[in-house]
């Protein structure tokens, strides 16, 4: 199965510029935890409701700091064209939830995340994926 025929098309998109105010209510109306943020047309982050606490609040920044200032500007990211499969192998292998899908022009066109898969894929590799994501010592493990 290719990720186009998994992904969540519909994305809402963050400005680099706007707050991590507007950027939170988007993701509570969402119920989203992450935001791809776009400028030019082009993916140049994510925001996530971590980067928010970490970055943001927990740095003394206020609700009205940029989404710039916190943003993950290391974006890891998936082609629609690409097997489901061979991403929820990457999922694993990087310990991330959810990818920005991009055509190979490299223009935003969804979102992969577990739960797409587990719906789509009838949650075959899901499970795996959550396995590899969820063990230790990755970039957000709480163990030294």
């Amino acid at each position: 199965m290719k990720v186009s025929e998994a992904m969540t098309r519909d994305v809402q998109i963050a400005s680099p510029e706007e707050t991590i105010r507007k950027a939170a209510k988007a993701m509570a109306t969402l119920d989203a935890g992450a935001l791809p943020v776009g400028e030019q047309d082009r993916l140049i982050g994510m925001i996530t409701d971590r980067d928010i606490a970490i970055r943001g609040i927990a740095q003394g920044k206020g609700p009205k700091a940029k989404v710039r200032d916190v943003m993950t500007e290391d974006v890891k990211y998936c082609f629609d064209d690409q097997e489901v499969e061979e991403v929820m192998r990457n999922m694993a292998d990087i310990q991330v939830r959810r990818l920005p899908v991009l055509n190979r022009d490299k223009r935003l066109v969804g979102i992969l995340s577990l739960g797409d898969i587990a719906v789509s894929h009838d949650g075959k590799g899901a499970g795996d994926a959550l396995r590899g994501i969820s063990r230790p010592g990755g970039e957000h493990t709480q163990t030294g």
